[in-house]
């Protein structure tokens, strides 16, 4: 789009506007003023005399530029990042999560507490902002729930859930979006201290998909066997409750959890096979009795109307009331008419097993997932745990590794591929540049400039409060590009004045005058452009509006002059870049100062 846009630009520029200035334009009944008027008249004479001060003490100005440089990097090391802010929208969902093993019916109630905490949050929150009239708001429109397993995919970000009976979703629709961050933060510490033994996350939509902030993965790589199996399972809990233990002692870090959840308690037979042989039993029999006993048994279908009845035959409920129970029951034979009391062919073991086991690329993997405490971002919680957790890292035994993931790693990824990216563009504007001006020094001159203007985009993240993020790296990105362009420019008007034989001083300030304007309408209308998006485009295009209006605006200074500094220096000391004129030659004082 942007390329579409910006050839069809330079098309209108060389063709239409012209036609335009044609028909709209009229000569000017007075002279336009010389160069040499509008070096000591006006708005340009005031530049003129700024360029002159910097151009003679110019190491003064380059040293001084590189405080501010300085001065960049001590305020984009406190910057806080943020790889992609929530979505601003009229949905929000709430995920419930009950412990393993838990049923419909329990689910379900869980997820009516929810929906009536909402309600009353709702009406609270409504009564705390009323609208311009002094009465209560109403800012609750819908609630859908959807019981042992996520909804449809609503929102093209949010990846739906499988059907599992411990989980439910919850989806809030809102009047007003504005309303939606306001209320997210209010509710979630009431549904967290209301709901013992439930974990709710209620979160907003989001414009990049991520499942959790913060996710640190422990994966078992050995290739264990059945029998080594309950020890690889134990050895990658005990890891996870390691990294469980560094992200609770952290006070950024928010409803630490793991994806294998807690063991849950097991009862397993285990079949004597000689004493079942002798009682002509088979293990079938013994599944048949103890699940037919507890879970029931279905024996035919009841026909009523047009609906089907299931009829289960199972224990009275005074009989199947305990597990101590289940050594009760008699094991009947499907081979003879023998029953024999359960016990008496097995043997009962209580065990605590996991119920839940995660694979990723075919290894057993556990998650430990967080999310930020209020006032904080997930990258402060990364910023504490990373050296304990890289530390961790290298104890790990033989066979288990540990892969962070969550935002930290869906920033570094696309973070290296844009600055591949932005290398191989600035690469490619550089073999241009040198094949324009002949030289392979100008084209470093012309990318000097641009590390104010990202030193300006900084300058103004950090003074809004903005974190650094993908949308912010993107406003940088482009930001360089359109210092590039205006230097380049400027860079062009001064070759003309060297070919039209001006001593060096008078070139540089002359092509800064000649583009004073130019400059200044640009970067202006570029700005004020920016502040509606920065205004009412919400969170997602603020750093990016941050970014653009803080670097242009320092851009325009470092463009005007420190490019002429610098010029200067590569000219009259260090000597890289010549200039020779038909006029007189240039002097300068002993003092490095130019004598015309």
């Amino acid at each position: 789009m942007i390329t579409c846009a910006l050839i069809a630009s330079r098309l209108v520029s060389m063709t239409f506007i012209p036609l335009l200035g044609y028909y709209l334009l009229r000569p000017d009944k007075k002279p336009p003023k010389t160069i040499e008027q509008r070096r000591s008249q006006g708005f340009t004479g005031i530049y003129a005399k700024v360029a002159k001060i910097s151009i003679e003490h110019r190491w003064i100005v380059a040293i001084g530029s590189l405080t501010f440089l300085a001065l960049g990097a001590v305020l984009f090391a406190n910057l806080k990042t943020s790889f992609f802010p929530d979505d601003v929208q009229y949905w929000s969902y709430i995920d419930v999560w009950l412990p393993n093993g838990v049923n419909f019916q329990t689910t379900n109630e869980a997820a009516q507490q929810v929906e009536q905490i909402i309600r009353r949050q709702a009406e609270e929150y409504g009564q705390h902002h009323p609208d311009k009239h002094g009465k209560p708001v109403e800012i609750l429109k819908n609630i859908c729930t959807f019981v042992g397993g996520g909804g449809p995919r609503f929102w093209f970000s949010l990846s739906p859930q499988p059907k599992q009976l411990n989980y439910a979703q919850v989806i809030v629709e809102l009047k007003n979006k504005e309303f939606t961050p306001g209320f997210v933060a209010q509710v979630q510490p009431m549904l967290s201290a209301s709901l013992p033994g439930v974990r709710t996350d209620f979160r907003q939509l989001q414009t990049n998909p991520l499942d959790f902030p913060v996710d640190i993965r422990i994966s078992s790589q050995a290739d264990v066997g059945t029998a080594a199996s309950a020890a690889d399972i134990a050895q990658l809990r005990s890891v996870a409750a390691q990294v469980e233990a560094i992200l609770r002692s952290i006070p950024s870090a928010s409803r630490v959890r793991n994806d294998w959840e807690q063991e849950n308690a097991q009862v397993s037979l285990n079949i004597d096979p000689d004493r079942a042989n002798l009682a002509g039993i088979t293990n079938s029999d013994v599944a048949s009795s103890a699940t037919g006993g507890i879970n029931g048994m279905p024996v035919t279908t009841l026909q009523e109307g047009n609906r089907s009845i299931p009829v289960v035959a199972r224990l009275r409920m005074d009989e199947r009331a305990q597990l101590s129970d289940i050594r009760n029951l008699y094991v009947y034979s499907s081979q003879s008419s023998n029953k024999i009391p359960l016990a008496q062919v097995s043997t009962i073991r209580n065990t605590m097993e996991t119920s839940r086991i995660v694979r990723l690329d075919h290894f057993r993997t556990i998650s430990v997932r967080c999310f930020a405490a209020a006032g904080y971002l997930p990258s402060d919680v990364m910023k504490a745990a990373l050296p304990r957790l890289l530390a961790l890292q290298k104890t790990l035994p033989p066979g288990y590794a540990m892969q962070i993931g969550g935002e930290y790693a869906k920033q570094k990824t696309s973070f290296r591929q844009l600055s591949v990216v932005l290398a191989v563009s600035v690469a490619l504007i550089f073999l241009a540049l040198m094949f324009q001006f002949n030289s392979a020094v100008k084209p470093l001159l012309v990318f000097a400039a641009a590390p104010y203007g990202i030193v300006g985009a900084i300058a103004a993240l950090w003074i809004m409060g903005t974190p650094f993020g993908f949308m912010a790296f993107l406003g940088v990105a482009s930001l360089v590009g359109v210092i590039v362009a205006h230097v380049i420019v400027l860079f062009d008007f001064i070759e003309e004045m060297h070919a039209k034989g001006e001593p060096f001083e008078e070139a540089v300030i002359d092509a800064g005058i000649m583009r004073l304007r130019p400059v200044l309408i640009t970067v202006g209308a570029t700005v004020l452009a920016l502040f509606p998006l920065a205004a009412h485009g919400g969170p997602l295009w603020q750093p990016l509006c941050y970014a653009q209006i803080g670097g242009l605006s320092v851009a325009t200074f470092v463009t005007l002059l420190m490019v002429p500094v610098l010029y200067s220096i590569f000219v009259l000391d260090i000597k890289v870049l010549s200039w020779d004129t038909n006029q007189e030659p240039l002097n300068t004082s002993s003092d490095g100062r130019l004598a015309v």
